[in-house]
């Protein structure tokens, strides 16, 4: 998989020790970040790739978490340097080491690191395809998220879209003078659309697919493949039409046979530049746009972001953390957010094994249950829009209602304390004991998911895999645990780790979880009732000016490692807009491996393998 060859390791105790090992070792290659804000250091990118091996090697920081390319035009010349920064983490737990590498603007060009990392791979083809910045050494570097025919790199500074008004909300068309305008109005139906110089629409050919099918190495001329199959190799496309991929991804695969060969997934036709619309909006304008990446998660979504920016503003004079409730609450519906994800992941999962339907609903009535809990509480039962800077948008209230719409509407009226002791305590217990014993010991069930799809320890880790795919190979990791947050450190559960790292134990993990979920759940009981009446409101949440700097917050989201990366840069006073907004999504990452563990499986298992990731494409796309 890597070509790791394992030196002798140096006892390191801290990050910063790990830091003085790495400058002592690369006097000429690697300095601190003095930037005012910033942390890690900046490595000379001749040096990279020797500067990862030690770092993961001799070092052990050996889960490459995060690749965040950000441009730092305008800033500085106009030719400034565009930066890759890394966040590298010891799996047995800890916190990062983050290491950068610059690169000129007008010839953007760092080595890959995927030979080091294979996790890294789609995150290299991602700052390729968005911000322009070359790969040398990445095995298949190619765009994405966006079509080959695509006009420029859609992250960067000097990119504008076709209805740009501005470069920050709130747009001075709409406030304060109200005068409003759309740039719609001012481009013409047909003008709204660029192409490259050379390209001539009126002899339109899509050479996309070819360099697709090129990049997968299949030895078929898939061109006469259409026209006669004297072959026994096959090109199957599963998607994006395909009901297992959601209607919005694609697998193309070849077969020997009933064998997968190769498969490379295909993605982006959900893509919508999510991060450079994050870099236009204000920081609480971007609270709404989290709960649309994982939109079965946006609890645990909002929080992720809202600890990245809490980060910065801690360096302020006027930060108030949260209180202790407010805390609590968070917890509260970060674990009911991932009992609703995994009981969706599993009902969809025997959904893809051809259990049509019946496991989803049965499943899904409990999740409604706890969906009312985060209506009656946020008003919303999908995209919450909860979480604010410094505690929640307001209090748990002492009563679940409902409005009655229409004649036969069922109205809900609910001692909210009593209906969420209920819940956690004995209908979510129950429920779980219920469906373990019709599915856990299923013999249709093992044998389709035990030994499928396997993912072995050590390439769970090389793959930046996260969450219950990382889980159910062994690994235990668990953001909660390696690297706490909130009031985590002070809870009693466990980390559930499979075996095999097969479909079946991903399955198990996810069980497990919601179990341990559960347990949090009733110790955060008390907490609820010891902390009426304390506020919950943060200080300053509405429109915070941000001071200058880098941060990286992240959670354990159902799906696995949730990650903000977010640099407030510009002004010194504070800035109430991001100068860059990246989103280390889960769902996105966890499909790097989707290749290597479907190879040697059967077509048939396919759509299994990838249910057992448990994707979510708005934010696989962003």
């Amino acid at each position: 998989m890597t070509d790791q060859v394992l030196p002798e390791k140096v006892e390191t105790t801290d990050v910063d020790s790990a830091i003085a090992y790495l400058k002592d070792k690369f006097p000429s290659a690697v300095s601190d970040d003095t930037r005012d804000g910033y942390s890690g250091v900046i490595v000379d990118k001749n040096k990279l790739v020797d500067v990862a091996r030690a770092i993961r090697d001799e070092l052990g920081y050996n889960y490459l978490s995060s690749a965040t390319a950000v441009d730092y035009h305008t800033l500085g010349e106009p030719d400034s340097d565009m930066e890759m920064v890394y966040h590298a983490y010891p799996i047995t737990g800890g916190g990062a080491l983050v290491f950068k590498a610059q690169t000129p603007r007008d010839n953007p060009e760092i080595p890959s690191l995927v030979n080091v990392w294979p996790g890294a791979d789609f995150q290299e083809r991602e700052a390729y395809d968005l911000m322009g910045i070359r790969f040398p050494g990445h095995p298949n570097l190619k765009r994405i998220l966006m079509w080959e025919g695509f006009l420029g790199h859609p992250l960067r500074k000097d990119w504008k879209e076709a209805y740009y008004e501005e470069d920050h909300k709130p747009f001075s068309s709409r406030w304060p003078s109200g005068n409003v305008w759309r740039a719609e109005e001012k481009n013409a139906y047909g003008k709204n659309v660029r192409y490259p110089d050379d390209f001539d629409l009126s002899r339109l050919n899509d050479v996309s697919e070819e360099s697709l099918y090129e990049g997968l190495g299949l030895g078929v001329d898939v061109q006469a493949i259409e026209g006669t199959m004297h072959t026994d190799r096959l090109v199957v496309n599963m998607g994006p039409h395909h009901p297992s991929t959601h209607g919005v991804f694609r697998m193309v695969i070849t077969l020997d046979g009933e064998t997968i060969d190769t498969l490379e997934p295909v993605m982006g036709y959900l893509h919508r530049n999510h991060e450079k619309i994050g870099e236009r909006n204000t920081y609480l304008h971007n609270m709404p746009f989290t709960d649309r990446l994982d939109y079965l998660s946006s609890m645990g979504n909002n929080l992720g972001y809202a600890l990245a920016v809490e980060q910065l503003m801690a360096l302020g004079p006027r930060w108030n953390p949260p209180s202790y409730r407010a805390e609590v609450i968070r917890v509260l519906m970060a674990e009911l957010t991932r009992i609703v994800n995994h009981l969706w992941s599993i009902g969809f999962l025997l959904n893809d094994l051809g259990a049509f339907f019946t496991p989803m609903l049965y499943a899904n009535n409990e999740r409604e249950k706890i969906l009312d809990f985060f209506e009656g509480v946020a008003g919303s039962r999908l995209m919450c829009n909860y979480v604010r800077f410094g505690g929640v948008f307001q209090d748990i209230p002492e009563r679940i209602h409902s409005v009655q719409n229409m004649v036969n509407d069922r109205v809900r009226d609910f001692d909210s304390m009593k209906f969420l002791t209920e819940l956690v305590s004995e209908r979510l217990p129950r429920f779980l004991d219920e469906y373990e014993y019709y599915l856990s010991e299923n013999e249709i069930i093992k044998a389709r998911c035990i030994n499928v799809g396997v993912l072995p320890p050590d390439e769970a880790v090389g793959y930046s895999a996260a969450g219950p795919l990382l889980r159910g190979s062994g690994i235990p990791y668990d953001v909660r645990r390696a690297d706490p947050y909130s009031i985590y450190p002070e809870l009693d559960f466990d980390i559930p780790v499979g075996e095999r790292g097969d479909i079946y134990d991903r399955y198990t993990v996810r069980i497990r979880e919601m179990r341990e979920s559960l347990r949090i759940l009733r110790q955060l009981l008390p907490r609820l009732e010891a902390t009426k009446g304390e506020s919950v409101a943060g200080t300053n949440a509405h429109t915070p000016r941000v001071p200058v700097g880098e941060s990286y917050g992240r959670v354990e989201n159902p799906k696995g490692e949730l990650g903000f990366y977010v640099v407030s840069a510009g002004d010194a006073k504070g800035t109430q807009n991001p100068w860059r907004y990246h989103v280390r999504a889960p769902s996105f990452i966890n499909l790097t491996p989707l290749g290597r563990m479907s190879h040697k499986q059967k077509v048939a298992d396919v759509v299994t393998v990838l249910g057992s990731i448990d994707i979510v494409l708005g934010e696989t796309d962003r």
